[in-house]
């Protein structure tokens, strides 16, 4: 129950976003972690050029194989209007989703991607500052399948969290909603 009362708050809250509104909560906050190429990368990395950010895994055939292309043609979508942002996943399958394995598959998810995994404990210090649950769910031929949260969080050029988005969302309303914040 608590979660499904956590998921409609958030879920109202990011209609709210949607439409321009600020947040009415902090999102995100301090972590560190491991990108695909073995460097430590922080919320403070973040800084500087504005991200789509969220939490997935490679492996994932669901929610992950949606959301994901969908963040890379925002990020292409973006450029073409002249705002380059980066596109970030955090993992949530830290077992599978070792640097040299997110290394191999995020040029598959977009060029510019940084992918980011780390200890079981500082991905959990990650999702708990984005308000973010993971749960394996269950586990097939491939691996484990985790449940996780699917927002797709817009990052400002400060690291400020300042849009969550739906995985409904196609990639060009991603994109203006993007806009309505960046070029403010």
């Amino acid at each position: 129950m608590r979660r499904i009362i956590l998921a409609l708050g958030i879920t109202a809250m990011a209609s709210a976003a949607m439409a321009g509104s600020p947040l009415p909560f902090k999102v995100g906050g301090p972590f560190e972690l491991i990108d695909q190429h073995g460097k430590t990368q922080t919320d403070e990395s973040l800084k500087g050029t504005p991200s789509l950010l969220f939490f997935g895994y490679a492996q994932c055939q669901a929610i992950c194989s949606v959301v994901v292309p969908r963040m890379a043609d925002t990020v292409d979508l973006l450029a073409e209007q002249g705002l380059e942002v980066r596109p970030v996943l955090i993992t949530v399958d830290p077992a599978r989703d070792t640097p040299d394995a997110l290394r191999e598959a995020a040029p598959d998810m977009h060029p510019q991607m940084i992918a980011l995994t780390g200890s079981e404990d500082s991905l959990a210090a990650a999702r708990k500052a984005y308000r973010v649950e993971s749960e394996q769910i269950a586990e097939d031929i491939e691996g484990p399948i985790y449940a996780h949260g699917s927002f797709v969080y817009l990052l400002d050029a400060q690291g400020e969290t300042v849009s969550l988005m739906p995985p409904i969302l196609g990639a060009e309303r991603m994109a203006e909603i993007a806009v309505k914040y960046l070029k403010e």
